[in-house]
């Protein structure tokens, strides 16, 4: 069945014939499907998004697409590599609620703190529109997200391995009950700040009473990526920048794993774009 198309984003500059028919604008006139919207900036390229690798960017709990896609200092980093970047909103977990991300069934969904929306089905859906409304490369895209997006990240990846060429979630795992094994091996960059208390490493219970949500442990959660790739237990190669701390299991069965701490807390990092979309490109073009 075709999708109910209410809007095509149009950004100022070029973005090709397969969005010139049905043109909307920037972060005022998101493009909307049946489930929900999203944004998108197509890259500062004078091809603009045909063609275009991409950026599926998740927000944090409350946060805000429309914000972020208006953003020029955080667009910029991708629009400036030539990436689209493309930001879903998340929908309220309670009437008049912050915006928020359901996670697999057996953790979140019809829980207290879900969403009533399938948000794997949710974000498949926006990169097939966004795919086929603005030609992006369908073979080029990497899923990101920080906090509950980061979380969100893990899902997808998890749950749909294709849905993205690689995954670079920040500060946000598997919630519990973790999975026991993924759908099928990915590329994966996992960034988390070695003194989070947001989102511990270690994982928290959130909320109250006898059967609250809990964030999972990081490392536990590395463990059945682990497995999921065939890798071996200890990484290949172990770096320890000024920035950056970074594990990385490279000789898996399949796919990549990699891990980069990073001093302080609950935060995206000054140079974590330009790292993650450097490694995505190396796996890109290896």
């Amino acid at each position: 069945m075709r999708r109910l198309r209410v809007c095509v984003v149009l950004i100022a500059g070029s973005i090709g014939t397969a969005a010139a028919q049905e043109p909307c604008g920037g972060p005022e006139r998101p493009c909307a499907i049946s489930d929900g919207v999203y944004y998108i900036v197509p890259p500062a390229s004078a091809a603009g998004a045909v063609g275009a690798p991409w950026v599926l960017y998740l927000h944090g709990y409350g946060g805000s697409a429309g914000g972020m896609a208006a953003n020029a200092a955080v667009v910029d980093a991708y629009r400036d590599r030539g990436y689209a970047l493309v930001v879903p909103q998340g929908v309220p977990n309670r009437p008049d609620g912050p915006s928020s991300w359901s996670l697999r069934p057996e953790s979140r969904m019809g829980r207290p703190g879900s969403t009533p929306r399938d948000d794997v089905a949710f974000l498949l859906a926006v990169i097939d529109d966004a795919v086929d409304r603005f030609g992006l490369d369908r073979e080029r895209g990497l899923a990101a997200g920080f906090s509950l997006g980061g979380s969100m990240v893990w899902d997808l990846a998890c749950v749909a391995p294709d849905a993205a060429a690689a995954y670079a979630p920040v500060a946000g795992g598997f919630w519990e009950p973790l999975p026991e094994v993924c759908a099928g091996p990915v590329r994966l960059l996992h960034a988390h700040g070695f003194a989070d208390t947001v989102v511990p490493l270690e994982g928290r219970p959130i909320g109250e009473g006898p059967d609250p949500l809990h964030q999972g442990d990081v490392f536990a959660g590395l463990a059945i990526w682990r497995e999921t790739l065939g890798c071996a237990p200890n990484p290949d190669t172990h770096e320890l920048g000024d920035r950056f701390w970074r594990k990385s299991w490279t000789g898996c069965d399949a796919g990549a794993l990699d891990l980069v701490l990073f001093p302080g807390g609950h935060r995206v990092p000054e140079g974590w774009t330009d790292l993650a979309l450097d490694w995505f490109e190396a796996g890109d073009n290896p």
